[in-house]
């Protein structure tokens, strides 16, 4: 799959297109089946009833154009393979998404389906040789890479709790994983993230505040299956592995602060992590002052700051990469005592 930048663009804004004009169409089709989210837990933060199967229209999106870009590119067995390796599993856990959104599923069966789905991606990664970094370990590439794309999975839908902060966050992230593929030459990796962002943009016409619909969970677990699987066949092409290994982590680095952040609070606090409340990193914001609006935008600049630091230590001969890592660490863990000390609960 060989694009020019300009075909790239054209990709991701093809996805936007789409994804924007099926959005509402999924607005009206959960309307009219009762698929809404209402402000019946203590957890929601909506007033009114938000309709759900936005992530459907994401997983269509993506998929299509994901395809269609194979069709016309390069379509043989080994590209097919190496696209439907990222997005069956993302299709399979959607689907699943979509039956919690709903019916309703307890944490445990998502959890092992997540588990499932991220044993068979690391098999198929780990035998064809397609990791970005590999360890000298097949038993520590194995534990790795499953733990990775069960953490991200769950660390997306755990993000998923204000109007346009994962849809936007998730956007910026894949807007940089793009610019770092692209630069390194890996086509696959860089039409799947262009698609990814168009598909985020053009859901986030919708889901800003106040959003008209939400992506739930079907869309929360595919986007958190396609970026795990794409941080981690992204191949950095830099050394130490140290530094190599920094890069897929500051692309993520403000979904792992929001899970960081959470679970430690509930454990502290004799609580389960996959109990349901308003101690996210957004929560945290709008407890100090800030309106949803204003703390979508701190979390999309943050994730914007890491994904910066990403691409000067990915994609620069700079001196100024490993001081930027090891600064964009400490601000990581400054910024999780920070929320840690503001209050998990209104009372």
């Amino acid at each position: 799959m060989e694009f020019s930048l300009g075909q790239f663009l054209l990709l991701g804004a093809a996805t936007f297109i789409l994804v924007g004009g099926l959005t509402p169409v999924m607005r009206k089709i959960a309307l009219k089946i009762g698929a809404v989210d209402r402000p019946n837990l203590e957890r929601k933060t909506q007033k009114e009833p938000v309709p759900y199967l936005g992530g459907v229209a994401i997983a269509i999106g993506i998929t299509a154009a994901s395809f269609g870009a194979l069709l016309y590119s390069d379509f043989s067995t080994e590209t097919f393979g190496k696209a439907l390796s990222v997005l069956l599993p993302a299709i399979l856990i959607s689907a699943m998404g979509l039956y919690d959104d709903l019916k309703g599923l307890e944490p445990w069966p998502r959890l092992v389906a997540q588990s499932i789905a991220g044993v068979a991606v690391a098999i198929y990664l780990i035998q064809n040789d397609i990791l970005g970094q590999a360890f000298s370990s097949q038993a520590l590439n194995y534990v790795v890479t499953i733990i990775w794309i069960v953490g991200i999975c769950n660390s997306i839908n755990f993000f998923d709790n204000l109007d346009g902060g994962a849809s936007g966050t998730v956007a910026v992230i894949s807007i940089f994983l793009f610019a770092i593929a692209f630069d390194h030459g890996q086509s696959l990796v860089s039409a799947l993230a262009v698609v990814t962002a168009g598909a985020t943009l053009g859901f986030l016409i919708w889901n800003k505040s106040p959003a008209k619909i939400y992506m739930g969970d079907a869309g929360a677990l595919f986007l958190g299956i396609i970026i795990a699987v794409l941080t981690i066949r992204l191949d950095p092409e830099v050394g130490p592995q140290s530094r190599a290994l920094a890069i897929p982590l500051l692309l993520m680095a403000v979904p792992i602060l929001d899970t960081t952040t959470v679970v430690i609070s509930r454990l502290s606090r004799g609580i389960s992590p996959f109990t349901g409340g308003r101690d996210h990193l957004s929560h945290r914001l709008m407890r100090k002052g800030l309106g949803r609006k204003a703390t979508a935008y701190v979390l999309w600049g943050m994730a914007a700051a890491f994904g910066v630091v990403a691409f000067i230590a990915c994609c620069t001969d700079t001196a100024f990469a490993i001081p930027a890592i090891f600064a964009a660490g400490a601000i990581w863990l400054l910024s999780l005592v920070t929320f840690l000390r503001i209050p998990a609960t209104d009372k």
